[in-house]
């Protein structure tokens, strides 16, 4: 059975447009839209003319108009129905931009407060049995206070246990090509190891704004702290002390004296 069908009692059309049958009772009460014909033992029917108004009712309802304005649009015949669809048309559009837009807020938000932060275990897992869990809080001791604290929080407030992963992976890639430029020898401040400089300052800067000076300002941390000192001489003695040099190297050929930078 479908629309075009020559006859089609309440209720059948009632399950052919998915409406209750009070609602096309309710349509007919008002004027909107009524069954045009009528069977042989006098039980109302509608034909496919008036199987198409009630389509046209259930589109323009579904756009929120009210039924006294659907009828006022279907009614009148000054009313140009394919330019007012196309109106409609438009503003749906348009509505359906705006409900994209909230449902990717609502992901987001789902994201940020469903992720949870990796637990010591989780940590230890991704980022090697070295990692200490209390080096974060002694971190946060002395830089919480920091916007560039804050920058680094709220990155890792978003990242999943696969995106530690990728971080822990990029960084030993690096790491390993550092360890490959220093057993070759490759000198400070020649044009690979001022590659190799900016590189470092990428790597970092995926945490929070950084520049040559706050790189220089990090790069003391390697030779000062035992515990930096170790993690690079453990991968080639020297290491440590070489990277130093060669980010010094890196900075003063792009204008910044190592000796006095300040983090700003």
């Amino acid at each position: 059975m479908d629309e075009h069908t020559t006859e089609l009692t309440v209720g059948a059309a009632a399950r052919l447009l998915d409406v209750s049958v009070r609602t096309l009772h309710h349509w007919d009460a008002i004027g909107l839209a009524s069954p045009s014909e009528r069977t042989w033992a006098d039980y109302r029917i509608y034909t496919a003319a008036d199987m198409q108004r009630l389509r046209r009712v259930l589109i323009f309802r579904e756009l929120g108009l009210p039924l006294a304005e659907i009828g006022r649009i279907l009614d009148d015949p000054d009313i140009d129905l394919a330019a007012e669809l196309a109106e409609q048309r438009e503003s749906l559009l348009t509505r359906i931009d705006q409900l994209q837009r909230v449902v990717s807020a609502v992901e987001r938000m789902m994201e940020t407060t469903t992720m949870e932060k990796l637990t010591a275990a989780q940590q230890a897992e991704i980022l090697g049995p070295n990692w200490n869990p209390e080096w974060e809080a002694e971190a946060q001791q002395r830089w919480g206070q920091t916007d560039e604290w804050a920058q680094s929080e709220s990155i890792k407030q978003k990242m999943t246990a696969a995106d530690w992963q990728q971080v822990k992976n990029d960084m030993d890639a690096f790491e390993a090509e550092l360890v490959a430029a220093f057993t070759r020898g490759v000198e400070p401040g020649s044009q690979e190891a001022n590659m190799l400089a900016e590189r470092h300052r990428a790597s970092i800067g995926q945490w929070f704004d950084m520049t040559i000076e706050k790189q220089v300002c990090i790069s003391r941390l390697y030779v000062s702290d035992p515990r930096f000192a170790a993690h690079y001489d453990e991968r080639a003695d020297g290491l440590a002390a070489w990277l130093v040099e060669v980010i010094a190297a890196g900075a003063f050929a792009r204008g910044v004296d190592p000796e006095t930078a300040e983090w700003q």
